[in-house]
């Protein structure tokens, strides 16, 4: 036998017939069961599978868009988004409500005054295009789409958003039940 190599001997008959029979002894390497495992390749395909789980786990247990806002039902969208940064100081504070809701909307305690387009003429006529339309400086309803927008302007409750953390909340209520029933939606968003 050779050495580090596994042989097995084996009988092969040779020609002859019965009276002739002769016996040799052969030698016949075994075969390889197991090729020799590369540690290396073992050690990248395990990191590669590691790897692909972690990004199914990942898209599996991700949570965008409304579940991310934590939006209760009576709230479509909000602007800026809860927990934004970088929003610049003169942004546009948007709450779009469900039909059949009404609201007021409060920022850094300061309660904002909520007129309806409605009421200012722009429900029943347009004006003409190019022409100049002087706006209340507070937080305007817009009925055709239920939201509430407010742009900090000189002179408004509100002239520009502080650097650093503010807050908005709308309390909102069916317009049918009346505010009395009315709940509340706070969020941050962070101005540069």
């Amino acid at each position: 036998m050779a050495r580090g190599r596994r042989e097995r001997t084996i009988n092969r008959q040779g020609h002859g017939g019965i009276a002739g029979e002769r016996r040799e002894n052969v030698q016949v390497p075994r075969s390889k069961t197991a090729a020799k495992i590369d540690v290396k390749l073992l050690l990248a395909s395990f990191g590669i599978a590691l790897g692909v789980v972690f990004i199914v786990l990942g898209i599996n247990s991700s949570v965008t868009g409304r579940e991310q806002q934590q939006l209760p039902d009576a709230i479509e969208d909000i602007a800026p988004i809860r927990g934004a940064t970088q929003v610049p100081q003169q942004s546009q504070l948007l709450v779009d409500l469900q039909p059949g809701y009404s609201a007021r909307l409060t920022v850094n305690g300061v309660e904002l005054e909520i007129v309806s387009l409605a009421d200012l003429g722009f429900g029943t006529s347009v004006p003409e295009p190019g022409a100049q339309v002087d706006l209340p400086k507070t937080a305007l309803l817009e009925p055709g789409n239920n939201s509430i927008t407010y742009t900090p302007v000189e002179g408004g409750p509100i002239e520009q958003f502080e650097p650093g953390s503010n807050s908005a909340t709308v309390i909102y209520w069916r317009t049918i039940e009346g505010p009395s029933t009315a709940r509340s939606y706070t969020w941050l968003f962070t101005v540069v």
